[in-house]
């Protein structure tokens, strides 16, 4: 089996990395907010895209409320898994489930950043005592139709989760199914002649 090129490597760690450190930047520059407190919102386009705050406790969109242990599990098992199976068994020499990947795996691990309650933060207001971790994903971007269409909070994790997942269901739709070109085996074990 060929080896994996060296800059898929690079691709994948540095997606990974950019992705995770841009996602936890925005999470602190956005907490840091004082005017953001208490459930206001800073509108960008008044009324249907801005900043609001939120703890997550779930997974995408607010499912499995509570079950903050379950997934810090999950996105460990698959921040392992996934580079395990890109390069020990040498699946990143397939660019786009490299970079796909990469995507995935820097929304995992800034999600699973706050799930295991890393950071010493606290939002004023919530009843929480300084220096006392919180185990919950920090959410900030808001998008709306109206009051009564309003998308769940997300993040720039969030983000990068569901774009690597896109580009996976796009590589399994569109990528050819391998082909083995050597002769089916018959069982027969008899010599030629």
């Amino acid at each position: 089996m060929p080896d994996v090129p060296r800059n898929r490597y690079f691709l994948f760690f540095a997606i990974a990395a950019v992705g995770c450190g841009v996602d936890l930047a925005t999470k602190a520059w956005l907490f840091s907010w004082p005017d953001l407190g208490g459930g206001n919102v800073h509108w960008l386009w008044p009324e249907h895209a801005g900043f609001q705050l939120s703890w997550n406790q779930g997974a995408l969109g607010g499912m499995g409320q509570g079950r903050t242990w379950l997934f810090a599990t999950l996105s460990i098992v698959a921040g392992c898994a996934i580079p395990l199976w890109l390069f020990y068994w040498r699946a990143a020499r397939d660019l786009w489930l490299t970079a796909a990947l990469g995507s995935v795996t820097g929304g995992l691990l800034g999600n699973l950043y706050d799930r295991l309650g890393l950071p010493d933060y606290l939002w004023p207001g919530r009843g929480l005592e300084v220096g006392q971790p919180v185990h919950a994903v920090r959410d900030w971007i808001l998008v709306q139709w109206n009051d009564q269409w309003r998308w769940p909070n997300f993040n720039v994790a969030d983000s990068l989760l569901v774009v690597g997942a896109a580009a996976l269901v796009l590589h399994a739709m569109w990528s050819p199914t391998p082909t083995n070109d050597a002769p089916e085996a018959t069982g027969d074990v008899r010599p030629p002649g």
